[in-house]
């Protein structure tokens, strides 16, 4: 089915205003389109690394929602178009105006497929369920990813650095903590680099995650009780933290952002054995030294440091 698209053109003080007239007539699927930076407020930080390349905010935003098809549209846009009209009376909504272009459904499910391909990290071959295993790939680890909603094809920098690490300092019998865990992938290449003798726990804030993780564990063939995986923030939720467990882990990993790390880290110390080992990454290279600090303010000893581009691992040890 084809969706179309409409786009309000407003401005950014108003959008909100906008999105809730579209929310009163029973339109949910909505998108904000502007050139404002994401606020720490939003984003629980100010992760600068993140931030998209912009052109100036000059005030302006785009309110888009979706309408199916076989949807009676011309019914619709009057009532929105009425919203509309009752908001100018009250506030500057800017334009005003609508803009319409058509999107395939097929688009948003399939097309970003084409982006993903098998590829190698060292002996580990990383594949998309939706492509055949190549012949010459009999004598590598195979994993299969379907990322789904989550983030996690393993191609970005500090995934690799992660799986590097993970298959440097892993053994048989590991307990592991996999915390942001994504599509599943470091616990998925955990669990086989050590031929499913561990046992992993993972945390992610998306539930969706969650989701994804089980589900390519089903498609790696790993029983979904070798990991328990929770949802929830383990910077600040208690209760998380007691699920999670003190004083248990062999390696913990966490492919997140410098700035959740360095927030993160009292909560990550409790967490390791004596002399266990905390690999993390998803570390801009400016971000080095505060996450460096960070970990030593609470009494990990960095042992190693790994560079890929412009991102950084760092591996620490209790």
């Amino acid at each position: 089915m084809n969706w179309i698209k409409y786009s309000i053109n407003t401005t950014t003080e108003a959008e909100d205003f906008v999105s809730a007239m579209l929310m009163e007539l029973d339109i949910v699927s909505i998108e904000i389109e502007n050139n404002v930076p994401v606020s720490g407020e939003k984003q629980g930080g100010e992760f600068k690394e993140l931030q998209p390349d912009l052109p100036d905010d000059d005030g302006t935003s785009r309110v888009c929602f979706y309408l199916g098809e076989d949807e009676d549209h011309e019914s619709k846009l009057s009532e929105v178009k009425a919203g509309l009209a009752e908001l100018k009376d009250m506030m500057d909504i800017g334009e005003g105006t609508i803009d319409t272009s058509i999107t395939k459904q097929e688009d948003w499910v399939n097309n970003w497929k084409e982006f993903f391909k098998a590829f190698y990290i060292e002996d580990i071959l990383i594949k998309p369920t939706w492509e055949e295993i190549p012949a010459d790939a009999k004598d590598n680890l195979v994993v299969e990813i379907d990322p789904g909603v989550s983030f996690g094809t393993g191609k970005h920098e500090t995934t690799q650095l992660c799986i590097r690490q993970l298959k440097k300092y892993l053994k048989e019998g590991d307990e592991i903590l996999d915390i942001g865990c994504g599509s599943g992938i470091l616990s998925i290449i955990a669990n086989k680099l050590l031929d499913g003798k561990c046992h992993i726990v993972g945390t992610d804030i998306d539930e969706d995650c969650i989701e994804s993780t089980y589900e390519n564990f089903e498609v790696n063939h790993i029983s979904k009780y070798a990991g328990d995986f929770f949802v929830g923030n383990l910077t600040e939720d208690k209760d998380l933290q007691d699920k999670v467990g003190y004083e248990k882990y062999d390696v913990v990993v966490a492919n997140i952002l410098a700035d959740i790390i360095i927030g993160m880290a009292p909560a990550i110390y409790p967490t390791l054995k004596k002399g266990a080992y905390f690999i993390s990454s998803g570390i801009i290279n400016f971000k080095e030294n505060e996450v460096k600090e960070a970990l030593e303010a609470v009494g990990l000893t960095i042992v190693e440091i790994n560079y890929q581009g412009e991102w950084v691992n760092i591996t620490a040890r209790k």
